[in-house]
């Protein structure tokens, strides 16, 4: 038997990057899989249907993160498609960076909308979820090493998105535990994605990597592992736990 069998899983942002890498491992762990995107429509249904192809069972929900009325209503769809809510991924963000906070031009606008969803999203999401998500779920929230170590200019605002984030799923930790919730935040390192890619152009790739014990970049794959092993059976004493996947970066 697989270890998620039986349960739903609510992945936000899975239709690319490591929320598609999250979808799929937990999918093949035996869990039904809901995900959303916010434009990328052909995305998530590739998501779905590369699960689908190895017989799971996905739904891909449009959604605004930033626009926290629809918290309500997406975690509803997910319980009226697949009749129950066990597992929750914070995983959708966005990432403004490259600017430091006395530049005149500062995009504030842009960086609100970070705010926006980062947060404020983060926040109604787990609010709506916690109404339904069965006892002794699992929700887990995707932060970042930058909110413990920030070690490049231009991200002051990342950064703080992210650290509050991780003082939240504390808070919510210790609200949820009488119903033997679980909630947890793992904090990846630079990955293949577009903000490693920046980060590396701006910084001089051997600078970032000499930042690292680990001189390598992390696997969409092993951070998923570990969304996995906090989701799965095996974790239910660990909960307002920060985890860090960052190969040294914060020591």
């Amino acid at each position: 038997m697989l270890e998620l069998d039986g349960k739903t899983a609510l992945i936000t942002g899975g239709s690319r990057g490591l929320g598609a890498v999250i979808a799929t491992t937990l999918a093949e762990a035996g869990a039904s899989v809901a995900i959303t995107y916010q434009s990328s429509e052909a995305k998530a249904a590739a998501v779905v249907e590369a699960i689908e192809a190895r017989g799971g069972r996905a739904i891909a929900i449009q959604n605004d993160q930033s626009a926290t009325s629809q918290a309500a209503s997406l975690v509803d769809a997910v319980v009226d498609r697949f009749g129950r809510l066990d597992i929750l991924v914070n995983n959708a963000a966005i990432t403004v960076q490259g600017q430091r906070v006395d530049d005149p031009e500062l995009e504030i606008e842009a960086l609100d909308r970070q705010w926006a969803t980062n947060v404020l999203g983060v926040i109604a999401t787990t609010r709506a979820a916690a109404l339904r998500i069965s006892n002794g779920g699992r929700i887990v929230f995707i932060g970042s090493v930058i909110a413990s170590r920030v070690a490049f200019p231009g991200i002051a605002d990342y950064a703080g998105t992210k650290a509050a984030m991780a003082g939240y799923a504390k808070g919510v930790a210790r609200d949820l535990g009488p119903r033997n919730i679980t909630v947890n935040v793992v904090q990846p390192g630079i990955m293949p994605t577009d903000m490693a890619a920046q980060v590396a152009e701006r910084n001089g790739s051997d600078e970032t990597m000499n930042l690292h014990a680990i001189h390598r970049i992390a696997s969409t794959e092993e951070v998923a592992a570990t969304v996995k092993y906090l989701a799965g059976p095996d974790a239910g004493y660990i909960s307002g736990s920060v985890i860090d996947i960052a190969g040294g970066f914060q020591i």
